[in-house]
């Protein structure tokens, strides 16, 4: 958990790689997961990298591998998921016998994909020849097509030309038959006959698969002239011509011919796919290890690229970034994969820079979630104080004072449980992007739940119903008579309580008139207290940073007026609040500290404002106590003197350490010249500053000019200022959505769930069970994914806005390590 305070320490290294060993060293670190290399070929081309042809050799490879799994997916088959038996990164010499096998296999899925096309096709003609052979039995049968054969034979057709009938017969798809028959009318001027009929079965694409209606007609005509243009029309509709002979007896035997060929074609094909089967079935089985073999040599390879190459090229020079706590283990993985390869001229070595190292937090299970929310914000800088430590905890309670309901938060704490514990079975599976997300917040769904069962408890509301757990503390002095004649009675705190409830809130508020405005006064000053308590220990966080980084002078110039600020003004408000509590009280005889001269904490703190005297009334106190009047002003003075203070404190600062910088700089003496002039020879000495060494945090202060410093530091005083005020009225979202969703709960149970309790008998007892699973659709739905979506969102608005900008920059780099893990899940969502 140390980490997770501050990222962790990192260090630049300065890597050789012996060029036979540079691939199963960086084949070992890939699997160690935990150095980011530091391009060093940035001004290079990626043609001019040293790895070029091994990275394009790998992009066929990958090539073949994407070709080969479509055709598998369209065969139906499924490739498994490679989670326990996972392969390395092959060796130089496997990777011949990988592409080999990966060749082999693409001219084998390429040679069945044509041949089953060639089938197919086949298979689509003798359909179509079939199907026309059919059709045409009807068609010649026809009492129109034997008038037309006796008028040519006679002489009395009227055509072009007279001679002996033609027909041309074929297929073509459904949707063209409009137009190609009124294509045909127009180049015969009406002198031809057309006779078409529907296939029922749809027909395949041999090649694109996709299924086609298609209808077998036959065109009637007279003439060689009108033969030549109608199968000119029939190329361009691509309508397909088969020959059909003119005599019955011949037609049914080229019918017979044409299925007994269909069958033996159908066998042929049948056997074909179970060959066709068996070897993609094989393929299937060792594709994924091909995969894996693939994508980490790649990433090798590429990695590989990063490095410089010696002047002798008997060497491979890198940078890498690697965390403190994992360099012994870095350097003993190198030197074990140079001894694999019998090389001992591979080795690692510290360097001392002054860039900014990435940020890296060692996470697990439970606190990855948690710190994705932050980063999602923005990365920490380097060794930043990190909010997400504070989140695991502050996150869940923010939640859970708008979800408060035991109700809601046990379902909630359920799903999240449900995931936790069968996450090996559900991290197997597939989902899409909010499956993922869900999955990866499975420990923050189930504090939500357990955070907001606490809340609800205390809330005492479940379903927007209450439990009597310890008993009400209100007594009702009345008797029975009154009570049943008024519908609005009051009860005296001071005769009608006989203690105070334990934890939570009596449930007899649930019988109250005045239930919404007691709850609106208590849960709206929780919010402004717990808003307060929040952004105070944000401004108390920025002090870690100051003391960590060696700015001691920012804690009086920006902490101490802040905090002052925040404190004095807003920290005074809760101050009130709590005193109001205690002070004023149903049961004391003093008439000024009874409940009806309690005052309101908001006109207090107005008034402390404009400086202006509070209201009085009538036998009661005009202020809570004595010196309240002399302390409000001095709290109100010191917090004007703290905006002047955050403005200038810190400008005024900088400029005299520059200043002071500047005349303290010693004088070096670079070197000395002689000047002769006639016999006199004159010796000067040139000098030169040396310059000073500086903080590295310093560094950003000192090439920034001052008249910027001034701007910035205005734009920050200005905004803290102002934000202080609106960021106190933004917890007040605590308050709203509590209220919306309690009152939002309590409409649910009265529409919905409450009409079906008023039904009786057998039939009630039936509707009861359908209202029932309406009442909890409706409560899963809107009460728990909508409402707690909304809450979630509102919650980490207070966390990114209200809370993080008073200590947390967020403009740091994310450590990036090679890691083959990392690249195979990004393969994998990819």
């Amino acid at each position: 958990m140390g980490s997770m305070f501050r990222s962790e320490k990192m260090t630049l290294c300065q890597v050789f790689l012996a060029p036979e060993a540079a691939y199963n060293n960086m084949a070992d670190l890939g699997e160690l997961g935990c150095v980011q290399f530091r391009d060093l070929n940035q001004d290079v081309t990626n043609f001019q990298r040293k790895f070029v042809n091994e990275v394009r050799r790998c992009d066929e490879m990958e090539r073949q591998i994407r070709y080969i799994t479509r055709e598998l997916e369209a065969d139906g088959f499924k490739l498994k998921d490679v989670f326990d038996d996972i392969p390395g990164a092959p060796n130089p010499r496997e990777v011949y016998e990988l592409e080999s096998n990966l060749e082999k296999a693409e001219c084998e899925i390429r040679e069945m994909a044509e041949n089953n096309v060639n089938l197919k096709s086949n298979l689509l003609e003798l359909t179509e020849l079939s199907k026309v052979l059919e059709k045409t039995q009807i068609f010649f049968t026809e009492q129109t097509v034997i008038n037309m054969e006796e008028h040519a034979n006679s002489g009395k057709f009227t055509g072009e030309h007279r001679g002996h009938l033609g027909f041309i017969a074929g297929v073509l798809s459904r949707h063209r038959l409009f137009a190609f028959e009124r294509m045909l009318w127009r180049i015969s001027r009406g002198n031809m006959l057309v006779k078409y009929a529907d296939i029922e079965e749809p027909l395949s694409d041999p090649r694109t698969g996709t299924t086609v209606y298609k209808s077998a007609f036959v065109v009637f005509y007279q003439g060689e002239q009108l033969n030549a243009r109608i199968k000119k029309v029939c190329t361009g509709f691509h309508a397909a011509l088969y020959p059909c002979p003119n005599a019955h007896d011949e037609r049914a035997d080229m019918l017979k011919g044409v299925q007994t060929r269909l069958e033996d074609l159908k066998l042929v094909m049948k056997q074909t796919e179970d060959q066709r089967n068996i070897i993609l079935s094989g393929i299937a089985k060792h594709l994924p290890y091909w995969s894996i073999k693939i994508t980490k040599m790649k990433a090798i390879y590429h990695t590989l690229n990063y490095f410089n190459i010696d002047v002798t090229s008997k060497c491979l020079i890198g940078e890498a970034w690697v965390p403190t706590l994992d360099l012994e283990e870095v350097q003993q993985t190198i030197a074990n994969g140079s001894a694999t390869t019998g090389s001992t001229s591979s080795f690692l070595t510290v360097m001392e820079t002054k860039k900014t190292p990435p940020t890296y937090y060692r996470t697990n299970k439970f606190t990855r979630g948690f710190q994705t929310l932050i980063n999602a914000y923005g990365m920490a800088c380097y060794r930043e104080v990190n909010p997400a430590l504070y989140t695991c905890i502050t996150f869940p309670f923010l939640f859970a004072v708008m979800f408060g309901d035991l109700g809601h938060g046990f379902i909630m704490f359920l799903i999240g449980f449900w995931m936790v514990m069968d996450e090996k079975r559900l991290m197997r599976m597939k989902g899409g992007e909010i499956w993922r997300i869900m999955f990866g917040g499975r420990y923050i769904i189930m504090l939500l739940g357990l955070f907001s069962m606490y809340t609800g408890f205390t809330y005492n509301d479940t379903f927007s119903k209450s439990f009597n757990v310890f008993g009400s503390k209100w007594r009702i002095n009345y008797n029975t008579s009154t009570v049943l004649a008024n519908a609005n009675l009051q009860l005296n705190p001071t005769t009608s309580t006989i203690g105070t409830y334990p934890l939570g809130m009596d449930p007899i508020w649930q019988l109250a008139a005045n239930k919404i405005i007691f709850y609106n006064s208590y849960k709206m000053k929780l919010s402004i207290i717990f808003g307060v308590l929040h952004m105070v220990f944000g401004v108390c966080l920025s002090v870690e940073n100051m003391v960590y980084f060696k700015k001691y002078a920012y804690i009086f110039l920006e902490f101490v007026p802040q905090v002052l600020f925040l404190i004095l003004l807003f920290g005074y408000m809760a101050f009130m609040m709590f005193y109001k509590w205690v002070q004023y009280s149903p049961t004391t005889d003093y008439e000024p500290n009874q409940p009806a001269c309690a005052p309101s904490v908001l006109i207090y703190f107005i008034n402390m404002i404009l400086f202006k005297a509070s209201p009085q009334l009538a036998g009661c106190n005009m202020y809570m106590f004595s010196c309240q009047v002399m302390l409000e002003r001095v709290f109100w003075i010191v917090a004007l003197i703290c905006i002047p203070w955050m403005l200038v404190g810190k400008p005024i600062y900088i400029q005299c350490k520059r200043a002071f910088e500047v005349k303290s700089e010693p004088l070096e003496v670079i070197d000395k010249i002689e000047i002769q002039e006639g016999d006199v020879v004159i010796e000067a000495t040139l000098t030169d500053p040396v310059p000073h060494a500086h903080h590295e945090e310093d560094d950003d202060e000192e090439e920034e000019p001052m008249s910027e410093v001034w701007i910035h530091q205005a734009i920050h005083t200005i905004e803290y200022v102002l934000s202080t005020i609106s960021h106190t009225a933004s917890y007040l979202r605590l308050w709203a959505l509590s209220l919306a969703h309690a009152e939002l709960s309590y409409v649910l149970w009265l529409m919905v769930m409450q009409k079906g309790l008023h039904f009786g008998g057998y039939a009630g007892a039936i509707g009861l069970y359908f209202i029932f699973w309406a009442w909890a659709l409706l409560t899963i739905a809107i009460m728990i994914f909508m409402e707690g979506l909304s809450a979630f969102l509102h919650t980490l608005r207070l966390h990114w806005v209200e809370f993080m900008s008073k200590f947390y920059s967020g403009t740091g780099h994310a450590f990036e390590p090679f890691s083959f893990k990392a690249i195979m899940e990004a393969t994998e969502d990819d």
